[in-house]
């Protein structure tokens, strides 16, 4: 007997006697007890707030993200006992992959995007220094900050793993302390991996807490700088987002729900095509993984008219291949749902659907007893008028199919759904994908589109990926998850920054435009990289710019467009008001005014961004260029990433180009 525990202010605490039985999905058997009783969730908070919130923000978000990719792979290392409970849920270990090693997958990419995308500092630099004066003493950025509270992460009971560290990784970046609340019929699963993250000591006391049972009066007590975060029903969406308290106070809410996704067979998928056959493969994936119990599973297959009895046909063939039992065997490739009461909910559904459609087919090998549930296709004659099927979502291996007269009708059919997390179109026209993405895109978070080309690598309709924003407008809870930084900024507090360069350079650690510079006591490519500071830079001495430097630039690297070479033809040219020097002709030059030709701390030139040519350098122009230690990144131990504003001007003071330069520099050590 399984008893996962709640884990507050540092203590383990058991089921109480009233906890809640698990039975086996599959046996009926009781698996566990869970549920904690008389737990004080006001010393719950204050332990994240006093105690892991200061903790997390003592570190800056690459320290973070280093932290979280260490849990990651603590977890990655341990999966195979995650593995062992899988099949208690109705999982098959390919079902038990997507939640186990897709959580820790996701953990891992949300840390490396950090990492690569995140400053090396305490805040998140949101967009571009906006100059606010003319003269550019006064300038403005917004910036992300760790809000004070706690995350309070509310998850379903399908992915008990990767429902966890979807929501957890996002917050322990952006610095916030989490409350983590699985669902309680599989709490036993989400226990274990969560065990596993406490006993590594990997995170600082307080980052994290477990919640197995109710949440009493835990949501009451949040405020204006606490999130919750929950994944579940359309109605318990509404309870939570409804509480008084969080309305007066504020408190920042996040909802994926309920959604009647939608696959769309474009009218160039006939049968025999490959997207065709791509459609049927992963309609059927769809709707067997989990038994159908996914968030993103489809469940309305929108078809061409004339195609209609192809899918049904093909379908039905596919589905009739799939073998149903105890997901512990091998062989099997769907097992039960999660619970008898799920069961029960299905059915209820599936026999509202059917009140407006007709059944086409009906998996004919399905267990009786336990939790399972066949794989069944309803055909609705009429989808403009009906209901049920635009409304009434069975969390299983259900799915109806629509026909539709064109493209445009299958926007019309698939919006009906009121707000999908996913559809999914399968064509290989590009014309047909357009029309779809722009009729049907306001009423969908993610838009799958699969064809021959993409086939091979595409992650399916069902996989929300941490890179891409994971939710959706309307029915679907009108929240978002992940999308790389963007989840991050979930837990994080968006503030306007105003002040002079020097204020602002300070506040954000990254070079702000100013006309005073930080004197190096040697050049700067001569100083190692945790001596380097922001603002410190050089400004070079003047090169002339001959007609001579210019051909033979053309001559040398075969450049030879005509507005460096033909003075009548560049002055025809609105742009320029006769030869000019090539742009990177100016960039060769301004490498040549400010690099130190000795062996230094520099290892290497990586690259630069945001070059821009913005004005003209004729023959006989003198160019200089200042260059300042815009930003610095630690990468190893041995060398990190500096960025150089660069500014090239001519002999009247205006710039005629500018870019940030990178570097690799050895550190001190």
């Amino acid at each position: 007997m399984l008893t996962p525990s709640s884990y507050i202010a540092g203590k383990w605490i058991g089921p109480s006697a009233n906890a809640a039985r698990i039975d086996s999905p599959v046996t009926g058997e009781p698996i566990a007890r869970a549920g904690s009783e008389g737990i004080d969730f006001g010393a719950a908070i204050d332990w994240a707030t006093g105690t892991g919130g200061p903790a997390l923000r003592a570190m800056n978000i690459h320290d973070r993200a280093r932290m979280v990719k260490a849990m990651a792979l603590m977890l990655q290392a341990r999966k195979e006992e995650l593995y062992a409970l899988n099949p208690l849920t109705g999982a098959t270990r390919k079902d038990g992959w997507i939640d186990i090693e897709g959580g820790i997958m996701t953990a891992l990419t949300m840390a490396s995007k950090a990492r690569r995308e995140m400053p090396d500092g305490d805040m998140y630099l949101d967009g571009p220094v906006e100059r606010l004066s003319r003269d550019g003493t006064f300038l403005g950025r917004h910036v992300a900050v760790p809000m004070r509270g706690v995350a309070v992460q509310i998850n379903a009971f399908n992915f008990p793993v990767w429902g966890m560290l979807e929501k957890l990784a996002p917050a322990l970046l952006g610095g916030m302390p989490v409350i983590v609340k699985p669902a309680t019929q599989t709490s036993y699963l989400a226990e274990a991996a969560f065990r596993m993250i406490v006993e590594s000591g990997l995170l600082p006391e307080g980052a994290v807490q477990l919640v197995v049972g109710r949440t009493g009066d835990l949501l009451e007590q949040l405020g204006p700088q606490d999130v919750v975060s929950f994944t579940g029903s359309a109605a318990t969406a509404l309870a939570l987002r409804s509480n008084p308290r969080h309305l007066v106070a504020g408190t920042r809410f996040i909802a994926e729900q309920d959604s009647l996704n939608a696959a769309v067979l474009g009218p160039d998928a006939v049968l025999g095509t490959p997207e065709f056959d791509l459609f049927v493969k992963e309609v059927a994936t769809e709707m067997t993984v989990k038994a159908g119990q996914k968030c993103t599973a489809v469940r309305r297959m929108i078809v061409p008219e004339a195609m209609a009895q192809d899918v049904v046909g093909a379908l039905s063939a596919r589905l009739s291949q799939v073998s149903i039992g105890d997901p512990a065997d091998p062989k099997v490739r769907m097992g039960p749902l999660v619970s008898m009461a799920q069961k029960a909910d299905v059915a209820a559904r599936a026999a509202e659907i059917a009140s407006e459609t007709r059944l086409v087919f009906r998996h004919a090998d399905t267990p009786a007893e336990g939790a399972f549930a066949a794989p069944e296709i309803y055909l609705c004659d009429d989808p403009n008028t009906a209901r049920a099927i635009h409304e009434v979502e069975a969390f299983g291996p259900v799915a109806t199919i629509l026909p539709s007269r064109d493209v445009s009708h299958a926007a019309q059919l698939a919006n009906r759904g009121g707000g999908s997390l996913v559809s999914s179109l399968f064509t290989h026209d590009p014309d047909v994908a357009r029309a779809y993405v722009t009729e049907a895109g306001a009423w969908h978070g993610r838009i799958y589109i699969n064809d021959r080309d993409s086939a091979a690598e595409a992650t399916g309709h069902g996989s929300p990926l941490p890179h891409m924003v994971h939710g959706g407008p309307g029915r679907a809870g009108g929240g978002e998850e992940l999308g790389g930084v963007r989840g991050i900024l979930h837990y994080m507090a968006r503030v306007a920054v105003q002040g002079s360069p020097a204020i602002l350079s300070r506040v954000q650690r990254e070079y702000a435009y100013s006309n005073a510079l930080k004197n190096c006591r040697s050049h700067p490519f001569q100083q190692n990289f945790d001596n380097l500071e922001i603002g410190q830079g050089i400004e070079t001495p003047f090169r002339t710019v001959t007609l001579a430097d210019i051909e033979h630039f053309a001559e040398f690297t075969g450049d030879t467009f005509y507005a460096h070479m033909d003075d009548e033809a560049a002055r025809a040219n609105p742009f320029f008001p006769g030869r000019v020097a090539h742009g990177y002709l100016i960039l060769s030059f301004a490498a040549g005014l400010f690099v130190d030709p000795a062996p230094g701390p520099v290892l290497a030139n990586t690259g630069l961004n945001h070059l821009r040519f913005l004005k003209p350098v004729n023959p006989g122009d003198a160019i200089r260029v200042r260059l300042v230690v815009k930003r610095k990144t630690r990468r190893t131990a041995e060398f990190g990433e500096v960025a150089w504003a660069a500014t090239v001007t001519n002999q009247n003071g205006e710039p005629v180009a500018e870019y940030e330069l990178l570097t690799m520099v050895a550190r001190s050590g």
